[in-house]
């Protein structure tokens, strides 16, 4: 049979459509060896091969060939049905990564924001779980300075003179600290600092709008709010603690395979493009 022909399976009276190359990824599994008629179990019926099994596990079963990545819903659970059809169909490397759930199971991540305004200044604190996140959100916040007269400093919008980047401070890999606002400097000048949180291209320097647009951003970043609090009312320091269900970057498989053996399988982490 051509690599380029197409084939037809039944699975649980699901139907997919596929290419014989792609059942041929591994080629000591029964998949492949099917398209030989090396196995018995897979009966050819009205041009399409028909297998009494599991029809929506196949679906990733199938994902798997394509890809050579294991990339599963947030919400499943059938890791160890899905590892026993991977290896009825002889796909072991599969096998092998489904037995370590750890790798692919979401995990809770936690998110606090802690915000304090002091006189015409506010200061922001956010500590995360997870440092990929911190890091991320890192990347996306951004603080301008520049010098404003004293009749402007609570404009909303930047005066034309050009504004600076400031580098973020990183007391660890899991919080960045940051403020924005005015502080007095000499005469009638201020030092103002304007916060810009990606995609949104505002300069804020109002604390509570920067709050506003940094809890917004979180929310359609996948977290919930769970809870706020005051932590201390004298110096009104206000925190919100934030969660999510955080999915494992894919897995890819790489098979080195050798004369008469069906393959040794390395799971490694695919790398993932930075934002989430």
């Amino acid at each position: 049979m051509s690599n380029r022909e197409v084939v037809v399976l039944s699975v649980g009276g699901v139907r997919y459509v596929t290419r014989a190359s792609t059942l041929q990824q591994f080629p000591e599994s029964r998949l492949a060896r099917m398209l030989n008629n090396d196995d018995q179990e897979f009966k050819l019926v009205n041009g399409q091969f028909f297998v009494d099994r599991d029809g929506t596990l196949f679906s990733y079963i199938m994902d798997f060939l394509r890809t050579l990545q294991v990339s599963l819903p947030t919400d499943f659970s059938d890791y160890q049905r899905l590892q026993r059809e991977a290896e009825f169909y002889g796909l072991y490397p599969l096998a092998d990564v489904l037995s370590q759930e750890h790798l692919l199971k979401p995990r809770l991540e936690i998110l606090e924001v802690r915000f304090s305004l002091q006189e015409m200044q506010a200061f922001f604190r956010i500590f995360g779980s997870c440092s990929t996140t911190v890091e991320t959100l890192a990347e996306q916040i951004t603080v301008f300075t520049g010098q404003q007269s004293g009749q402007s400093w609570n404009s909303p919008f930047p005066s034309q003179k050009p504004l600076v980047p400031l580098p973020l401070e990183r007391p660890s890999h899991h919080d960045v600290v940051f403020q924005c606002g005015t502080d007095y400097s000499a005469g009638d000048q201020f030092v103002a600092r304007y916060v810009s949180i990606k995609p949104d291209n505002r300069k804020l320097i109002n604390g509570t709008n920067v709050l506003g647009l940094l809890l917004d951003t979180l929310l359609e970043d996948g977290f919930r709010l769970i809870s706020t609090r005051t932590v201390s009312s004298e110096e009104k320091v206000e925190c919100y603690i934030f969660e999510r269900m955080k999915r494992p970057a894919g897995l890819t498989v790489t098979v080195n395979q050798t004369p008469g053996s069906s393959g040794v399988a390395q799971a490694k982490r695919s790398q993932v493009q930075k934002g989430k």
